[in-house]
């Protein structure tokens, strides 16, 4: 073992996540009512420039702020590495947590809050491990470039894709970078633990469906209903089941789970299998197809009066290769009468799981868990990693955490008691440690 040195980094990454959850930096979707985000990006400055790491910062609009740093590698001929996480966080209702939301209080082993998981827990491990090589001395083989963005939980257009589009120079050289949503364990048994690395994840398709009919009195027969027709497009969209599609990080995760388990997977109906995974099997199940599903609707303004127009909102993802397909379903589902507007639309992204970067990531796995064995995935949800690839980088999900076989880690992204064991913290500032130090 070569960790001694990082016993600081160690000991301070929960009051890092704990100081990082308190600044309520809650993402509406709508600046006005959004919050937090400069605060965040100036606190991780300070936190920087207390051991020397110069950062910039900047905004999209007012108040939607993100920071970047660059740390000089032993070779700056070679290409570089891009850490990115967001600062962001989806809302929180206080009335529903065991603990305030943005309390980041630690009990029981873990650090409790909103983005403890997604992704303020990523983030506060590389705050933890760039503050102790500063101190230390340490150099990377290669630059590594960080990056702290915001709006990644409204689809990045005032966040990452910003930056990429208005200060791409910052990102000069990287070919390659790391984020969320990876590297996280699953317990097999007590010998071995599948570790899902991130290779790809789905296209983002949130849309308005918006129906329109004759308005009139409630009391009276009506054949026109703009409330009706919207309502039978919503439910065929919602209650659809998209086929099944195998893309190639799926079909990898399917053997590694037969051989793992020495279970046969029938590629007709993995999920049937893949459920002895536990709640994680929701995410990897929505990867297995394309999916819709309808999260908000809008219609009328009186109870006696019928309106001319009603709309909702649909939560779209589509798998890499199928984009065209997707809005093909979708026409068909939504049928006449109603029309589409995209929201959000970005793209899927898929590399492949082969090379040095893996290499070095099975490696540190490797020598902090002798019982891992990382797998590639794909993500059922998105990540900043949309607008990077834009760049030309290979995008992986390598957020390490050895998890408690008994939590329940799919239900904490965006859910209630959101909370991240410290150790597991700890675990992850080892293993990225290695991984950067050999990449």
């Amino acid at each position: 073992m070569d960790t001694p040195r990082l016993h600081r980094a160690e000991s301070e990454v929960a009051e890092l996540l704990s100081d990082l959850i308190r600044i309520d930096t809650t993402n509406t979707g709508d600046t006005s009512t959004s919050a937090g985000e400069r605060a965040a990006a100036e606190w991780v400055a300070g936190k920087l420039d207390e051991v020397g790491i110069s950062s910039v910062i900047h905004e999209s609009e007012r108040g939607r702020a993100s920071l970047v740093a660059r740390i000089p590698g032993a070779d700056r001929s070679r290409p570089a590495l891009l850490v990115h996480g967001h600062l962001d966080v989806v809302p929180a209702d206080p009335a529903e947590w065991s603990v305030h939301p943005f309390s980041g209080e630690e009990r029981d082993g873990y650090i409790w809050g909103r983005g403890a998981v997604d992704m303020k827990d990523m983030d506060a491990m590389v705050l933890a491990l760039a503050r102790d090589w500063a101190r230390t001395g340490v150099q990377p083989p290669r630059d590594i470039v960080l990056a702290y963005v915001a709006d990644e939980e409204a689809g990045g257009k005032l966040g990452a894709h910003f930056l990429v589009d208005e200060h791409p120079d910052l990102f000069e050289g990287c070919t390659e970078a790391i984020s969320e949503v990876g590297g996280f364990s699953i317990t097999v048994r007590d010998d071995l633990r599948l570790y899902l690395v991130q290779t790809a994840e789905k296209g983002l398709a949130w849309m308005r469906l918006t129906a329109a009919g004759k308005p009139g009195h409630g009391s009276m027969l009506h054949d026109d209903n703009a409330v009706t027709r919207l309502c039978e497009a919503v439910a065929r969209v919602g209650a659809h089941r998209f086929p099944l599609t195998l893309t190639p990080p799926m079909r990898s995760f399917i053997e590694a789970v037969e051989d793992a388990y020495g279970v046969e997977i029938d590629p007709a109906e993995p999920e049937v299998a893949l459920a002895r995974l536990g709640s994680i099997s929701r995410m990897i199940g929505a990867a297995l197809r394309n999916t819709a599903n309808p999260t908000m609707l809008d219609a009328g303004y009186k109870a006696n009066v019928i309106p001319g127009t009603a709309s909702a909102t649909v939560d779209g993802r589509f798998l890499y290769g199928q984009e065209e397909e997707f809005e093909r379903q979708l026409a068909a589902l939504i049928g006449e009468g109603v029309q589409r507007e995209w929201l959000v639309h970005d793209q899927a992204v898929e590399t492949t799981f082969d090379g040095p970067l893996v290499d070095s990531m099975v490696a540190a796995l490797r020598a902090e868990d002798g019982g891992a064995r990382p797998v590639p995935f794909t993500m059922s949800g998105g990540t900043d990693a949309k607008s990077f690839q834009t760049l030309g980088m290979r995008c992986f999900g390598f957020s390490p955490l050895r998890l408690p076989p008994e939590l329940d880690f799919a239900s904490l992204f965006h859910g209630i008691d959101e909370r991240v064991p410290v150790e597991s913290l700890q675990f992850g500032i080892r293993v990225l440690d290695r991984f950067l130090r050999h990449s």
